[in-house]
């Protein structure tokens, strides 16, 4: 390949802001870029000083560069950022962008309105809270919501057909509008200061929740007074937790890290002063080196060419300084219609708050470079293969284990991108069905857990794994309706012929099958946790069943302690010559008296 002759053509070039093209031999675009100075900028490619190893690898493959002028550096800005996404240039910054940003929805113009998770085409009738950074800090606010205002999130279909208040209102995260348990005066109250919370006006809120405490309890109504009582509490703890900056902030805090393994650029979400979350990202870096460049090329492309609903929020804070800064804020505000501003020195909590996304982006990097290669590919590869908007980063699996039908009990693992997080394992002993029904097993055991994590207790997984085919995860369906879980995908796990491994279906809420074939990064992140959730459950099986044959009949017999019973045991020589013993017979034991026998002889033979 002939070297392009640069000096001639940067004659040629005007001292005017612009953007430039370099193009490769066969055509194609290598890098785009904007400059307030084309012939200054274009020229620094081709000093033979201080250039990074990067830059001269470029400059090395350019064939041509075209330019165009334009009349500012704001909109070279804007022409640069739609070429990019056009032509998606190699050495140009590059960042999964996933187009589409969940949402917190209310169905106003319903009579008792719902609240729910949301993703897609803002089609229906009603109002739409966010965007949100990620399904998990949606799923987050949909549980504070039905915690501290009990709004129902039940489909409509579910709601019609109600002839009595389900589980959602026996633990206090619904009033009961499908039963009439509520007034739609009282229910619309609610719905009202759900909305203040979402707009970010929860001091608002708090007032009105204390004035309305005062007054219940001015006319005696001492149990509303209470529950206003404690859903102050509830919004002050979420506020202490969240923390609040005041009722105006929409901020987003964007850390930048780098090393010699990759990039990590971490952007966390303020609105109305409420911290809703992070997002992290993994671009692919070509040409910028240090923190401020990666933010420079970044926060263009994450503002200005997104199609998905992306907010500009009015303040944006960054860990390094931008050399362009100005420029940025300039068109980032022509594109909002409205004063956006980059700070790059803060003080007081948006410092803590830039101190803690940085420490996040540098953790997650590590991570991100530490597994990559294996698990978090894996990941990846099943974000694809299932279709999922994001990249999931906690997946849970439940597994049924038993002996025809003895010493019952379900499993739960759960994995995050750096593999199986044993600290957040479960097994849930199963009792009160019929031996062998692994469905009841399986709605028992989902009951509990996903009781617990509405409570607050734990999070909600992006991906739910059932071990079993169509009927365990019809069972998993129910429960997750029961329960008003939504943003959580199931998939059950059917074994393959023969039960061997590669061969597994994956079954899908709809009804529909995939295979995956048996390479599959996927395929092998699926059978790692079902084989784990496998393993867990059966430990947790030998253990009970091993607990309870070693258990004697004597045990929890009221004043039979370990003295008396191996007494006991000593005397006739084993649990079952004890049962088979006279109330007389077992008086004759050293520290039994006449009553006791009686006692343990009733107990053993009439339960």
């Amino acid at each position: 390949m002939s070297r392009f002759d640069h000096k001639p053509f940067l004659k040629t070039l005007p001292g005017r802001p612009g953007v430039y093209r370099m193009y490769a031999e066969d055509g194609e675009i290598l890098y785009v870029g904007k400059a307030k100075n084309l012939k200054s900028r274009v020229s620094s490619y081709f000093r033979q000083t201080a250039q990074e190893a990067k830059t001269m690898a470029l400059v090395a493959r350019i064939a041509n560069i075209e330019t165009t002028i334009t009349a500012s550096e704001t909109e070279a800005l804007l022409l640069e950022q739609s070429l990019i996404k056009e032509h998606k240039p190699p050495y140009n910054i590059d960042f999964k962008d996933d187009k589409s940003y969940p949402y917190i929805y209310l169905s106003s113009e319903d009579e008792y309105p719902r609240l729910a998770f949301h993703r897609g085409a803002q089609k229906k009738s009603g109002r739409y809270f966010g965007p949100f950074p990620s399904a998990y800090s949606v799923r987050d606010s949909l549980n504070i919501l039905q915690k501290v205002f009990r709004v129902r999130q039940c489909e409509d279909t579910f709601f019609r057909n109600r002839s009595r208040p389900c589980l959602q209102y026996q633990i206090k995260r619904c009033s009961g509008p499908c039963c009439g348990l509520v007034s739609a005066e009282e229910y619309g109250d609610d719905v009202e200061h759900a909305v203040m919370f979402l707009e970010g006006r929860s001091r608002a809120v708090l007032e009105d929740y204390a004035n309305q405490m005062d007054e219940a309890s001015q006319r005696l109504d001492f149990e509303k007074a209470a529950r206003y009582r404690d859903q102050i509490a509830h919004l002050q703890r979420i506020q202490e937790q969240q923390h609040v900056l005041g009722s105006s902030g929409d901020i987003d805090v964007i850390a930048a890290v780098a090393n010699a393994g990759g990039v990590c650029v971490l952007v966390m979400m303020i609105r109305g002063g409420r911290l809703l979350g992070n997002k992290t990202y993994f671009p692919r870096v070509r040409i910028e080196e240090s923190a401020g460049d990666i933010l420079a090329a970044f926060i263009p492309r994450f503002y200005l060419t997104d199609s998905g609903g992306r907010e500009i929020p009015k303040e944006i804070i960054v860990n390094d300084r931008i050399q362009d800064k100005a420029v940025i804020a300039a068109a980032l505000s022509d594109h909002s219609g409205r004063k956006v501003s980059i700070s790059d020195n803060v003080r007081g909590q948006r410092s803590r708050w830039v101190s803690l996304a940085t420490t996040n982006a540098e953790q997650n990097l590590g991570s991100h470079l530490s597994s990559r290669n294996n698990q978090f590919q894996r990941f990846e590869a099943l974000q694809e293969a299932l279709g999922l908007p994001d990249t999931p980063e906690r997946l849970e699996c439940f597994d049924i284990s038993h002996s025809a039908g003895e010493a019952t009990v379900a499993s739960c693992v759960v994995f995050d991108q750096n593999g199986p997080l044993k600290s957040d394992y479960r097994r849930f002993n199963i009792d009160g069905i019929t031996p062998g029904d692994d469905y009841a097993a399986m709605t028992q055991a989902l009951t509990r857990r996903y009781t617990r994590l509405k409570k607050g207790e734990g999070r909600l997984p992006d991906v739910l794994f059932i071990d079993g085919g169509k009927g365990q995860l019809n069972q998993a369906e129910q429960v997750m309706e029961e329960l008003q879980i939504t943003g959580v995908m199931l998939v059950g796990v059917a074994k393959g012929p023969g039960r061997k491994a590669g061969l597994e279906s994956l079954i899908l809420q709809e009804g529909s099958e995939l295979k995956l074939p048996p390479d599959s990064p996927a395929l092998h992140l699926i059978q790692h946790i079902r084989d784990e959730s496998h393993r867990f459950a059966i430990t947790a099986h030998r253990n009970r069943r091993g607990k309870k044959r070693t258990e004697s009949a004597l045990d929890g017999i009221d004043g039979v302690g370990p003295k008396r019973r191996r007494a006991l045991l000593r005397h006739f020589g084993g649990s079952k010559h004890v049962e088979a013993a006279s109330a007389e017979d077992l008086a004759k034991v050293e520290g039994i008296s006449r009553k006791l026998a009686e006692h343990i002889y009733a107990t053993l033979h009439h339960g």
